[in-house]
């Protein structure tokens, strides 16, 4: 057992440490890059759609306008058909693909609601430039994603009513978080 004295100088030792790490660490340079975002642009990112999709905003696209907003923003990771192409991941296909060895988890065969596709693509897309699109350009795409999957057809119009209601192949394929942290979720479609 440390004597008194012997855990007053460990005690005095460590503020000291502490002390100086912090010093350090305001020294260290800035690079002045980057800009504390503006509040437009925080409520703009401070939106996550759930699975019912009550947090969608207004908007509306349907696959034909999706297929040229595709084509300009997507087609040159995720090919000019959503089938993958060598900087990103095929989108369409994978049908009965999720129980074998090498499952293709695409927008049909794997994604359980076409709500929260329109949110990654809201959020993340085109991944070069975030954010930059529409809410019409993001109905579109997902609209054309759907089309391209056979979930909907070309005319078909995509919006904060429509899209909650479609109802991806994969929507079963999920089983419910048991743990009590999360409360009771709605999983009904």
């Amino acid at each position: 057992m440390p004597t008194p004295k012997a855990a007053a100088g460990f005690a005095g030792c460590v503020c000291v440490m502490v002390a100086a790490t912090l010093l350090l660490w305001a020294q260290l340079p800035s690079y002045g890059v980057g800009r504390p975002p503006s509040v437009e642009e925080v409520e703009l990112w401070d939106v996550i759609v759930g699975s019912e999709g009550k947090e969608l905003p207004p908007g509306e696209g349907t696959a034909m306008a999706g297929r040229e907003v595709f084509s300009l923003r997507c087609a040159e990771c995720h090919g000019s058909e959503g089938q993958g192409a060598d900087k990103g991941e095929a989108l369409v296909g994978g049908e009965g693909t999720l129980t074998t060895s090498e499952p293709l988890k695409t927008v049909g065969s794997y994604w359980p609601y076409a709500t929260t596709i329109w949110d990654y693509v809201n959020r993340a897309m085109p991944f070069d430039r975030p954010g930059i699109l529409t809410h019409d350009q993001v109905y579109a795409v997902v609209a054309y994603l759907l089309f391209l999957n056979g979930i909907i057809g070309e005319e078909e119009v995509m919006n904060a009513s429509s899209l909650p209601q479609v109802t991806m192949p994969n929507r079963n394929g999920f089983v419910p978080d048991p743990r009590p942290d999360l409360g009771e979720m709605d999983r009904s479609p």
